[in-house]
């Protein structure tokens, strides 16, 4: 078992700043919208109507992928990824118009929601005004401009060195909040875009109003330093992965929270998750990858230090994987069932949780135990602490677990009923079975 206090390390500690969490995402789960795959029409209107559904789960923050009209040169596939922008200004007419966008945001903010916009930095489409610039680009030794990859042909990569495309970035950024009021940004291909952009984008935006920064990285502590206040939690995505395999258990998570601890710049934090666009039509769909243990895996990332994801159509326990590059469908978002209220539950609990909130000090500790297959850990704000036990494995498992420092009352996520817990605790957990024990009842 590893920790920070064993290694004789301290945890990172964030220097000249500009990262900040708006107070409105102190205890905020995030939710993936898939506006063209929402619903059958694909509009910001069909997807309106989700709105009081979104509010019964209890997810705060809707992140919307691109929004942007989709360049048709080079396109993949009949109607293009929306990471290829073809205006920077401009509204997907698939989607709606500029009013049907600003109704949406007004409605959302309404119920409580705030909205960020997916951004894409790093590259635009192959017919965005911007490329009649070709100095804006990077280029090949004739001049012409270049896709960021040999996969990605059906973008362009955008020239960081050029000042003035910076300028315009910046501009196009502010001209959604200042026009639309939108509440922040997830980060499209982060790392590929220099930090003194992000960081200067980031001070100039957040003038404006306070933001909710979001970036699609897990490589580089500068972006969260300078800029970003969340990043993507890859490492414990494939992690969870490996435990539904059987390939790796307790020790290695124990290890990898002890680094991330240490990782992560103060104030800073991961987004955890299990599935997202990408996953789901790339990787496969959550249940395809993790098996039985799906809702073991989602518990962990909503007791894991940082912000969970719900994406579209997880919330119903969608089995489908979803065209990227096509109209699709997720069915099912209209009625509620088991799986809804396994999610609602989760995010009640984080938010009544101080202990589990994204700017919560109280880290991740491991609680210790006798028996390597069952994850087990907590974590303490004050008066409030939550404890995570989990069976990794298929088969049953049996753990006694120290509580020396957790002794108390708790509630069980699984009944709601109030327990108090002695200074050690046995359990014979079923495969795959865990218990959530919190100060507030979720």
């Amino acid at each position: 078992m590893f920790s920070i206090a064993a290694l004789g390390l301290q945890p990172a500690i964030a220097y000249n700043s500009n990262s900040v969490l708006p107070t409105w995402a102190n205890s905020a789960t995030i939710y993936e919208v898939n506006i063209r795959q929402y619903t059958e029409a694909g509009t910001f209107k069909a997807f309106e109507a989700h709105l009081p559904r979104l509010q019964k789960l209890g997810v705060k923050i809707l992140w919307l992928m691109p929004i942007h009209p989709i360049s048709e040169l080079n396109r993949k596939g009949s109607l293009g990824s929306p990471y290829a922008v073809a205006n920077y200004k401009g509204i997907n007419p698939e989607f709606g118009n500029e009013a049907d966008f600003k109704s949406l945001v007004t409605k959302a903010h309404a119920l409580g929601f705030k909205v960020i916009l997916d951004w894409v930095a790093n590259h635009s489409g192959w017919d965005n005004p911007w490329t009649a610039n070709k100095s804006w680009y990077h280029t090949d030794g004739s001049g012409n401009i270049v896709p960021p990859n040999n996969d990605w042909l059906d973008v362009a990569w955008l020239n960081y060195k050029n000042q003035d495309m910076r300028r315009a970035m910046i501009e196009a950024m502010a001209y959604w909040v200042k026009t639309f009021d939108v509440d922040g940004f997830r980060a499209d291909v982060a790392a590929g875009v220099p930090t003194d952009f992000w960081k200067a984008a980031n001070t100039q935006l957040q003038a404006i109003k306070p933001l909710f920064m979001l970036a699609e990285d897990q490589s580089s502590t500068s972006l969260l330093d300078d800029a970003f206040i969340a990043n993507y939690n890859w490492e414990l995505k494939d992690l969870v992965k490996a435990i539904a395999d059987g390939s790796k258990d307790r020790t290695v998570f124990d290890a990898v929270a002890a680094n991330q601890v240490f990782n992560y710049p103060t104030r800073s934090f991961p987004m955890n998750f299990i599935t997202n666009h990408d996953e789901n039509s790339w990787s496969g769909t959550e249940f395809e990858r993790l098996g039985n243990a799906v809702s073991a895996m989602a518990a962990l990332t909503f007791t894991y230090p940082g912000m969970p994801l719900i994406y579209s159509g997880q919330e119903v326990g969608n089995t489908k994987r979803l065209a990227f590059f096509e109209k699709d469908f997720i069915p099912g978002l209209t009625v509620a069932n088991s799986t809804t209220a396994f999610y609602t539950k989760l995010v009640s609990l984080k938010s009544k949780n101080a202990s589990l909130w994204n700017n919560s000090t109280a880290k991740l500790v491991p609680t210790l135990g006798n028996n390597n297959s069952v994850i087990a850990y907590s974590r303490t704000l004050g008066s409030n602490k939550v404890l995570t036990v989990i069976n990794v494995t298929d088969k049953t498992q049996k753990v006694t677990l120290n509580l020396s420092k957790l002794s108390a009352s708790y509630y069980l996520f699984s009944t709601g009923n109030l327990a108090k817990l002695k200074t050690t605790l046995t359990l014979t957990l079923k495969p795959w079975q865990y218990e959530i024990y919190s100060s507030k009842k979720a």
